[in-house]
């Protein structure tokens, strides 16, 4: 999956807007991203616990520019990420767009990266809840699907610099939904998210949230950063929300021009075309006691412990 010998300007910024973009946002010249995946790509050749890591051009512009190109930063995330994925591999392997349980949330519509763009340029991924069987499928399965999703737009350098804005229709949400999901588990995924996917989160749009749901939506914005919180916008309605997401760029049964059985059927066509790629993103590997007894900051802040004396799941909440 790609070599240190790839030139560095298959990475670059692909219009000059983007170019002005990423030295306004991120400090990205074109000599600051040469310099900096040299320096990468040699602490990822001498890092005493990293087995195996790609080290193309896409692949480290991800941690590069989630981090504005402060190489150190990029490096923990880098380590973060290699740990996590070794952590918690039920979450974050075998993303296989063949398997029938991926393939069956896929098809039901659940969650899918539109066409589209937004008015700010970022790519948009819109999730309905509703569309989730909570008795068919597992938490773990909707974990892979999210992590096949956002591994297959990663390497994109659009995405990298304009980031990301999400949709999320809550309506048809269950507590069958919500009991899935442990407390340590969310908070566990809260900062696999936060902390070591590089991805700029930029916006996130809920609608339709349900009266049960409003407890569960208060723990886990009480496990955001300030910046993350700040960007949650509830909608009441549909059309609440398009006064701020462009209705054109959503699926037809949104208010869009697309269906979404055909904006589904694309994607699954790219993730086909490049499945073994996404595969091969089960050869990383890091030493896994090693550095977590090297950096005792990640055995603080990632391994699985009880959450203030929490234990269980939302089956223990009361709810409104």
């Amino acid at each position: 999956m790609g070599g240190s010998g790839e030139n560095s300007e298959q990475g670059a910024p692909t219009s000059a807007e983007l170019c002005e973009m990423a030295l306004a946002e991120l400090r990205e010249s074109e000599s600051v991203r040469v310099h900096a995946l040299s320096q990468m790509r040699d602490w990822i050749s001498k890092h005493p616990d990293i087995k195996h890591c790609r080290t193309d051009t896409p692949f480290l512009l991800r941690f590069l520019r989630t981090k504005k190109f402060s190489v150190p930063q990029a490096q923990e995330m880098l380590e973060r990420y290699l740990i996590i994925r070794q952590m918690y591999p039920k979450w974050f392997h075998k993303l296989d767009v063949n398997d029938p349980a991926i393939s069956d949330i896929l098809d039901s519509g659940y969650l899918i990266p539109l066409p589209e763009r937004d008015s700010d340029g970022r790519k948009v991924i819109i999730s309905c809840a509703g569309k989730f069987d909570p008795v068919k499928h597992s938490s773990t399965e909707m974990a892979r699907v999210h992590s096949l999703v956002v591994e297959s737009l990663m390497d994109d350098p659009e995405n990298q610099i304009r980031g990301y804005t999400y949709v999320n229709d809550e309506s048809g949400l269950t507590m069958g939904h919500i009991c899935l999901w442990s407390f340590n588990d969310i908070r566990n995924m809260l900062r696999c998210i936060q902390n070591s996917t590089p991805m700029r989160h930029k916006s996130t749009h809920f609608i339709n949230i349900p009266a049960c749901a409003n407890k569960v939506f208060d723990f886990i914005a009480s496990l955001l950063s300030d910046k993350l919180r700040k960007r949650f916008m509830i909608h009441s309605t549909l059309d609440d929300l398009k006064k701020t997401v462009n209705p054109k760029i959503l699926p037809k049964e949104y208010g869009g021009e697309v269906p979404l059985s055909d904006i589904i059927a694309d994607y699954k066509k790219e993730l086909q075309s490049r499945r073994e790629e996404l595969l091969a993103l089960d050869d990383l590997e890091i030493d896994l006691n090693s550095i977590l007894d090297r950096r005792s900051k990640y055995t603080i802040d990632l391994v699985d412990e009880p959450l203030n004396g929490i234990s269980g799941s939302f089956r223990k909440l009361e709810v409104d």
